[in-house]
Formats: structure tokens, sequence, C-alpha cells
């Protein structure tokens, strides 16, 4: 598949650049997205949540009324889950949500998410570009320059470059990844995928190796 490569004025340069096949042009396999996708949210969950239960809870252990005679029912325990104030009945306790993935999978699945956006007409491809220094209002240039300043966009660069990195840190709406980092749900979390011509190599190494 054939695109054509841009600038960073958003203007064709005249050169055309092949896009894998076997990477951008696959018949998108849903449940590999979904699985991968599920285990990237997942990974993002601390697990570090925490109730007390009855014999955490700081409080007298004295019998707080006699057994007979209340007309209530008996009580040992001011800690008692049935007490306000008391432990709470099989409460949450801290939990790693890691899932195992098989790497083949994750691979199918990025490439699934790849070929659904190429289908959307939704990848851009722009020649490498750099900064002299960090500077939020240049990457902004580019942004409108590509149409981009109101959707959402990944910007996948060869290798990390800590100047356009940083210029695009305090953009809510844009984000910064080398080839290495990509995943499915950043992936398909964007509206536009830009990819700067050094990053393909990487792209289409990742992804095809056996």
């Amino acid at each position: 598949m054939k695109v054509a490569v841009l600038d960073i004025k958003g203007k064709e340069t005249g050169r055309n650049i092949e896009l894998s096949d076997a990477v951008f042009g696959i018949e998108p396999n849903k449940h590999a997205v979904y699985l991968d996708v599920k285990q990237y949210l997942a990974h993002q969950r601390q697990g570090t949540h925490k109730t007390k239960e009855r014999a955490e809870i700081a409080g007298s252990t004295r019998k707080i009324k006699k057994q007979k005679g209340t007309g209530t029912a008996r009580a040992g325990s001011i800690k008692s889950p049935v007490f306000r104030g008391g432990g709470r009945i099989f409460g949450p306790r801290p939990k790693d949500y890691k899932q195992k993935l098989n790497k083949n999978v994750k691979r199918l699945a990025r490439k699934s998410a790849f070929s659904i956006k190429s289908n959307e007409k939704a990848i851009l491809v722009v020649e490498d570009f750099n900064f002299e220094a960090p500077k939020t209002k240049d990457f902004i240039a580019i942004l409108k320059s590509l149409g981009l300043e109101n959707k959402k966009s990944l910007f996948v660069l060869g290798d990390s470059n800590n100047n356009v990195y940083l210029s695009s840190r305090n953009l809510k709406g844009s984000e910064v990844l080398t080839s290495s980092d990509l995943s499915t749900y950043k992936i398909l979390n964007a509206n536009n995928i830009v990819l700067l011509e050094s990053s393909l190599e990487g792209i289409e190494a990742n992804l095809t190796k056996q």
C-alpha cells in the first residue's frame, strides 16, 4: 500500500512510501484486539485497594451487652460488621491484576489495530523532523498544518527525541511514542496516527518477526 510522504507543513514532498500489507493491510482480528486492550487496561490498575476486616479494627473486645434478656440479637463485639464502624465482610484486598498474553497474539492485535486505522484513512506518514529546543508552540504549528489540532493524535518516532517529546507533553490531545513503545490501546485510542519515516522500519520489523 503506497502513501504520500508529507512535510511538517502538511504538503506532499513528492515521494511515496510502501506500507507493508503484512502490518497495515491484514484482516483485523477483533478477539486479539480485545485481549490485548483488556491486558493493557488491567495493567493500569494498582491493586492497592484494601478495607479493614473485624480483626484489624481498633476497638474494645469487651462484650457490649448481656447475652439474654435484651429482646434483641446477641452481640459480642463492637467490631462486628453489623455495627457502624465495625469491620467489613469480605472486603477488597491488595491484588495483582497482571495478565499473561502470548507474544504472537499481541503482535496480531497491533497489526489489526494498524489495519483498522489504515482502513479508516487515519494514518499519515511525515518526514522526520526535530526541534532545536522544546517548544509547545512549534508542535502546535505542526498539528495545525496536518489538520490535527482538534483531534486525538499519536506521533510515532523511530528513536526517542527529547525535544519533540517535551514539546508535546503539555498537549492533552497529542502523544509521542517510539515504535518500540506502541500498544494496541494507544493506536486505537487516537483519531489519527502520524508515522515518522524513521519509525516504519522498526514497526514492520517488530510486527513481522517470527
